[in-house]
């Protein structure tokens, strides 16, 4: 942040010196009357030229703006003149206007003299000084005023083609004018002479008064021979007739004697610019006087046959006014800063606390301390994160600290203040209408203490969504134990028996053990992790619900993972602890077959790993579809035990499915080699199974019902659990 501050100042800093360094330049709208339209195009017409009436001095003056032919051009003096403005220069006093040019055919006879525009009696004159003498083609003509030649030029070796490389006397050649005796003309003409050898390889000549440096910058541009005009600089006077002492307005008032005429011209004093033909249009001081703590002179530079006034300070220290002025602008503007940034400080910071307090009450943190404060055990258990606490533990949720996302959030690694690694889930949503029941189911899964099930630690309840804070459980999911296995630390038919034991039992807690029965939901082997020793913990409970006692959960959104999804659950949208015991039945056949629940690869019938399975039993060949580990190593009688406790979680009715209390004492029974459970009957005879059939994405799953035959207990009032088929 501070990088950020010294950076914002050095960039001030540097506006404020290029604001010192750059040239001043006089408004538009200082360069005109009042409500006055300042320019046409790209022309600037400053007073005494001006566009409309009353802002221009006098008719000689005046522009016309047109738009006929697409863009807007500006014409001087449309009634008798109309030639298109280039330019207008207040301080050499002059303008650029685009001129006829002058056009002999020699072999037509076209008529050898030929005269200017009329400028008689206006305030315009022909500059010699700005202005050259051009001839293109072939042969030779010469600058006239009235009988008086003041400039000639011949091409020789003439061409057809157009002097690429410049107007040098072939096909083309220039000349300057004479300024000895004046730098003006009233009027001229051009006489043109055929070439004495006879030479006449071009059909026309021409000739024509043309400004030096436009010239020079359009040169290639004369070759299209459509081309009639070239631009020409005429210089502009105040008249005596025109009232020239009062037309300056209080500014310097110059006049001159140019033959029969007299040139006035107003200027801005010295150190000021402007418009000096506008009421206080002087009213702006030259930049280079600008930064002069003392006095600011000038001195008078003459260069290429014209002069422009240098300004100077007159002391040493012409450096320090702006440099004190740089440093306490600069002193200043940090001063704002680090108030500014002091004051949004403090703005941030109660927005946040506001904020954090509107998310607590929102995400019922005071229900939260409410149903804590009353329970002691609840108070240790419970505690409730601050979002600096787990910000600083997950790295501002660095996304190196992923280790998992799904569909209820994304679940960061992190490390308390304590040095405690955890797990942070952040959630995606929030359901408003839900947040009393999520509170209470907070609290009871805070209270849940079972070395099968992924304790929760604490939430945080001032972030947009709740945060909740679990153990971290270092070793993975069984989902990757499965289907990713290490050849160095393989799954044993032992260690798989062992996981299927724990996590039975961690159910047959939640659903009958805690003083509400807690349903789960999303039993599958990714929400199984296990620990450095291969402990299984169940994790994962984004989608649980605690019900209360001898009441089954009815929900208009189906929620889980297809492949596990108990098909009653899915057609009656009525979940109950069965639901939790077909989903098991899914993980125990992975177990058994290493396979994954949904499988692309296989028939569309036996897409699903459940139907699969079934079908294998069925057809007498479910050692075909056993994972080779749990071939090897298995007890051939545990794996069919195992193998129809699986099948028996998989019935298609819920109430003849075992209990998850059933299911672990069956599951005890199976490691300890002993013969099956005799229970109570709870089966018919003919279970029946419901097979998931997988359809293609954008359809609906079906279902297809299957039966297999048990063989008969040798008593008619029990029947196991279990039957011990070989």
């Amino acid at each position: 942040m501070v990088m950020k501050l010294v950076l914002l100042l050095i960039i001030c800093l540097l506006c404020l010196c290029l604001c010192l360094t750059a040239e001043a330049s006089t408004p538009l709208e200082y360069l005109v009357k009042p409500n006055c339209q300042s320019q046409c195009g790209n022309v600037v017409i400053p007073f005494p030229f001006g566009i409309g009436e009353s802002c221009y001095l006098n008719e000689w003056y005046s522009v016309n703006c047109s738009n006929t032919s697409g863009a807007a051009k500006p014409f001087l003096n449309p009634t008798k003149l109309n030639l298109e403005l280039l330019n207008v220069s207040l301080e050499y006093q002059t303008v650029t206007v685009y001129s006829p040019i002058a056009s002999y055919d020699q072999q037509k006879g076209s008529s050898e003299l030929q005269t200017s525009i009329n400028l008689d009696q206006s305030p315009f004159l022909f500059s010699t000084l700005d202005n050259i003498f051009v001839v293109l083609g072939c042969g030779h003509a010469k600058l006239m005023e009235h009988e008086k030649i003041w400039a000639g030029c011949t091409s020789i070796n003439c061409s057809d083609s157009f002097p690429d490389q410049g107007c040098y006397g072939i096909n083309c050649c220039q000349t300057t004018i004479p300024t000895i005796d004046s730098y003006y003309l009233s009027t001229y003409s051009v006489k043109f002479t055929l070439d004495d050898e006879g030479n006449n390889h071009s059909t026309s000549t021409h000739a024509f008064l043309v400004d030096r440096d436009w010239f020079s910058r359009n040169f290639t541009e004369l070759e299209d021979v459509s081309v009639k005009y070239a631009a020409l600089s005429l210089l502009w006077m105040i008249k005596e007739g025109d009232n020239a002492d009062s037309s300056c307005n209080g500014s310097n008032y110059y006049s001159l004697s140019i033959g029969s005429y007299v040139r006035s011209s107003c200027g801005c004093p010295p150190r000021y610019e402007g418009n000096p033909y506008l009421h206080d249009g002087c009213d702006h001081v030259v930049k280079e006087c600008a930064n002069c703590l003392k006095t600011c002179d000038y001195r008078y530079i003459i260069d290429n046959q014209s002069y422009h006034i240098e300004y100077y300070c007159i002391t040493k220290d012409r450096l320090s006014r702006p440099l004190i002025l740089g440093f306490s602008i600069g002193g200043g503007s940090l001063l704002l800063l680090l108030g500014s940034f002091g004051l949004y400080k403090v703005v941030k910071k109660k927005k946040e606390i506001r904020l954090k307090k509107r998310f607590f009450k929102r995400n019922g943190g005071l229900l939260l301390e409410q149903q804590i404060s009353s329970d002691k055990v609840a108070v240790e258990k419970t505690k409730i994160f601050t979002s600096k606490e787990l910000e600083k533990a997950t790295d501002n949720f660095n996304l190196d600290r992923i280790l998992g996302q799904g569909g209820q959030g994304t679940v960061y690694k992190g490390m308390l203040t304590d040095g405690r690694i955890v797990a942070v889930k952040k959630s995606k949503i929030v359901d408003e209408s839900q947040i009393e029941h999520f509170i209470n189911e907070i609290v009871i899964l805070s209270q849940i203490s079972h070395r099968n099930v992924v304790g929760l630690l604490g939430c945080c309840l001032e972030t947009e969504v709740p945060l909740l804070v679990y153990e971290f459980i270092s070793n993975g999911t069984l989902f990757q134990h499965i289907h990713n296995q290490d050849s160095d630390f393989p799954l044993s038919w032992k260690m798989r028996l062992q996981i299927a034991i724990e996590v039975a039992g961690a159910l047959a807690y939640l659903h009958s053990a805690c003083s509400i029965p807690i349903y789960h939901r999303d039993i599958k082997s990714t929400n199984i992790l296990l620990d450095d020793k291969h402990r299984a913990k169940v994790s994962d409970f984004g989608t649980s619900r605690s019900i209360s006692i001898e009441q089954t959960h009815l929900t208009t959104l189906v929620h889980g993972t297809f492949g596990y999804l108990d098909p009653e659950y899915f057609q009656s949208s009525q979940f109950t602890e069965k639901s939790d015991v077909y989903s098991f039945g899914v993980v125990l056949v992975e177990l058994l077959t290493g396979q994954k629940p949904i499988c692309s690869t296989r028939s569309q019938e036996e897409k699903s790993l459940a139907t699969h399975f079934i079908l294998s039993l069925q057809e007498s060949r479910l050692f075909d579809i056993l994972d080779a580990g749990v071939v090897k190593e298995g007890e051939k009688e545990e794996i069919m035990a195992l193998a129809y406790l699986a099948y028996q979680c998989l019935n298609l009715s819920g109430r003849k499915r075992p209990t998850m209390k059933e299911i672990t004492m069956e599951l005890e029974h199976i490691r300890m080699s002993l013969p099956p459970l005799k229970v109570e009957q709870n089966f018919e005879e003919n279970a029946c199974i419901e097979m998931e059939i997988i359809g293609p994405l954008d359809s609906t799953s079906s279902f297809r019902r299957s039966c297999l035959n048990y063989p008969k207990a040798s008593s008619s009032d029990e029947q196991p659990l279990l039957f011990n088929a070989l």
